[in-house]
C-alpha cells in the first residue's frame, strides 16, 4: 500500500487493488502508519467478496494478544470471514528505539503470543500464566449480521526469516510471510524451514513480498529502492537474511525489468515454492507495472501442484 495516503485515500487504494483481478489485497503496519485492519474492516466491508484480505504485518510487541485478537475477530466478521492475520515481532531499532519496549527473547515472546492468539481465534477459552505474557480470558464476537457469516478463525502467518522463527511458523501458524528475499533463498532456506515445524502432511503457506517494476530503466528503480529502503539492511533479521543470499542491500532483491523479463521472475517464486506472492509495485512506471500483474494475476501459477497465488499491495 502507498504510504503517504489519507485513510480513506488508503481505503480506496487497497479497494482498486481488490477489484482489479488479485486473488488478495495486503496493508502493511509503519511504524507511523495506518493501522492495517482498520483499514481493510473498512475496505471488506463493501469491496469484493472473494478476495481474501491481509495483514503484512502487525506487530506482537504494541499489542496484548487479547486485544488483537478481538480486532481481528471484529474484522472478520465484518468482511465475511476474509482476514488473514499476518504478525511478527518486528525490530528491536522499532520496539525499543521508538516505543520503549524490551526487545528480548522474540522467538519465545513469539512462541507465548501464538499460544494466546490461535485459541482466542477458535473461540476457545484460554488460560495461559507464562514467562512474558498472561491470559485468563476468552472472547465471543459474533456475526455482522445482514448476510454476514458468524466470525470464524482468520488464518495467521508469521513473518519468519531465521531458523527457529520459520520453524515456529511451521508448528504454531499457517505458514509464513518473508521479504527481501530471492526464490533461491526460498527453496533451500524458506520453505524447507517453515516446513520442519509442521506436522506430517502438512503445507505450509509460504508468502513473499517483493517490489516489482516493469521498467526500461532496472538500475534507476534499484537505485531508488536501495535510497528509500536500503536502511533495512542494518536491522538485523534483514541483514542475516541478506547474507545467506550473498546480498548487501534490499534493493538486490526487487523483481526489474521488462514485461517478459518480470514474467519470467515471478513464475521463479513459485517454482522455489511460494504459494503467494506479493507484488507491490514501485516507481515511475507504477500504472503499467499494476497492468502487467493484473494481466498476470489470472493465470499465475496454474496448473501448478501448489497454489500459487498472485497479490498485490
Amino acid at each position: 500500500m502507498d504510504t503517504g495516503l489519507s485513510a480513506p485515500e488508503a481505503v480506496a487504494a487497497v479497494r482498486r487493488t481488490a477489484e482489479g483481478g488479485f486473488a488478495h489485497a495486503w496493508v502493511n503496519q509503519g511504524p507511523t502508519g495506518h493501522d492495517p485492519l482498520g483499514v481493510l474492516a473498512a475496505v471488506g466491508a463493501a469491496g469484493p467478496p472473494d478476495v481474501e484480505l491481509g495483514t503484512a504485518i502487525v506487530p506482537t510487541y504494541p499489542r496484548h494478544p487479547v486485544n488483537l485478537a478481538a480486532a481481528a475477530l471484529t474484522v472478520q466478521s465484518l468482511t465475511g470471514g476474509r482476514l488473514t492475520l499476518g504478525i511478527g515481532p518486528s525490530h528491536p531499532g522499532i520496539v525499543e528505539g521508538q516505543w520503549g519496549i524490551p526487545y528480548e527473547a522474540p522467538v519465545a515472546h513469539t512462541r507465548e503470543y501464538l499460544e494466546i492468539l490461535r485459541p482466542l481465534l477458535r473461540g476457545e477459552a484460554v488460560e495461559h500464566r507464562g514467562e512474558r505474557l498472561t491470559a485468563v480470558t476468552r472472547l465471543d464476537v459474533p456475526g455482522g449480521g445482514s448476510g454476514v457469516p458468524p466470525a470464524r478463525a482468520p488464518g495467521v502467518l508469521l513473518s519468519a526469516l531465521g531458523p527457529r522463527m520459520l520453524r515456529l511458523a511451521g508448528e504454531l501458524a499457517d505458514g509464513t510471510l518473508a521479504t527481501w528475499v530471492r526464490p533461491g533463498l526460498i527453496a533451500r532456506h524458506l520453505v524447507p524451514g517453515v516446513g520442519a515445524g509442521a506436522a506430517p502432511g502438512v503445507a505450509p503457506r509460504v508468502v513473499v513480498s517483493a517490489f516489482v517494476a516493469v521498467t526500461a530503466e532496472p538500475d534507476r528503480v534499484r537505485d531508488e529502492l536501495a535510497a528509500a529502503f536500503g536502511g533495512a539492511a542494518a536491522m538485523p533479521a534483514y541483514r542475516a537474511v541478506l547474507e545467506r543470499d550473498g546480498l548487501t542491500n534490499v534493493a538486490e532483491t526487487a523483481v526489474v525489468g521488462s514485461e517478459s523479463e518480470v514474467l519470467r521472475a515471478l513464475e521463479r517464486y513459485g517454482d522455489a515454492g511460494a504459494t503467494d506472492l506479493i507484488a507491490v509495485p514501485w516507481g515511475e512506471e507504477r500504472t503499467e507495472t499494476l497492468e502487467v500483474l493484473a494481466a498476470a494475476a489470472h493465470t499465475y501459477g496454474r496448473g501448478s501442484s501448489r497454489d500459487r497465488r498472485q497479490n498485490s499491495a
